[in-house]
């Protein structure tokens, strides 16, 4: 069975498919022997195919929902030798992340080799929902979420619709409990929503995106996806 030339080579994991189309338009790619400079063309699996003069094979895919603790890099590596999740992963395939959490911020995150899935994810367009858990300073009000609900700008741009519930109030601590829930990537958005109405962000984790959920994973634990999340997660990708 054909495939595109560029699918074939984000499925070996060995970059994403937006770069092997780079790599492609550069003349950096070879099928059977010969050089392929075109977008369109459509190569069997089983061809010898090079990238840079570097065969590819297919790749065992594999699929890691891990809980990133605070102060964790969300990137394959850090220039400041700064511990990152791929550090936290035993395992002898070439990971990376989908999507990333702020350094300060925790939850649940997906590591895989699967460039297609991974850039489904991170597209726009797909609408991916993520639910954070939100713990502010200060005693929000009920106005306030309605806000939130309907859009803030930060940074220029309004924000799309969120859903955000009022979990509770400590009074001792003066702290509110909030779950949100957005669909956008935009960056270090959900601490930026809060800032609007002038409260401070103190924790924020991440429990759920799209059909994946954090479960009883503790800070810094992972886990295999089950062929049958996997299967759950492409089903939804494909009804966005």
């Amino acid at each position: 069975m054909v495939e595109r030339l560029q699918k074939i080579i984000a499925n070996s994991g060995i970059c994403s498919r937006r770069k092997a189309e780079e790599l492609i338009i550069a003349g950096k790619v070879k099928v059977n022997g010969v050089v392929v400079d075109t977008l369109g063309f459509k190569a069997d699996p089983n061809d010898d195919i090079e990238v840079n003069g570097q065969k590819i094979a297919r790749e065992e895919k594999v699929y890691f929902l891990i809980n990133k603790p605070k102060n964790i890099i969300s990137s394959v590596k850090d220039d400041r030798g700064r511990t990152t999740v791929i550090d936290l992963v035993d395992t002898d395939k070439r990971i990376f992340p989908v999507g990333r959490l702020d350094f300060d911020s925790s939850g649940l995150m997906l590591l895989t080799n699967d460039g297609e899935l991974t850039n489904m994810m991170l597209h726009p367009s797909f609408e991916i929902e993520k639910t954070y858990e939100v713990t502010i300073s200060g005693q929000i009000t009920e106005e306030e979420v309605a806000t939130l609900r309907k859009g803030v700008v930060i940074d220029g741009i309004k924000t799309s619709r969120a859903k955000v519930t009022l979990l509770r109030y400590n009074a001792n601590k003066n702290i509110s409990f909030l779950t949100v829930t957005i669909h956008e990537g935009r960056n270090r958005q959900v601490r930026k929503m809060f800032e609007t109405l002038n409260y401070e962000v103190t924790r924020l984790n991440r429990i759920k995106e799209g059909p994946l959920t954090l479960g009883t994973l503790q800070p810094g634990q992972y886990r295999k996806l089950k062929p049958v999340e996997v299967k759950s997660l492409k089903k939804y990708l494909e009804t966005k």
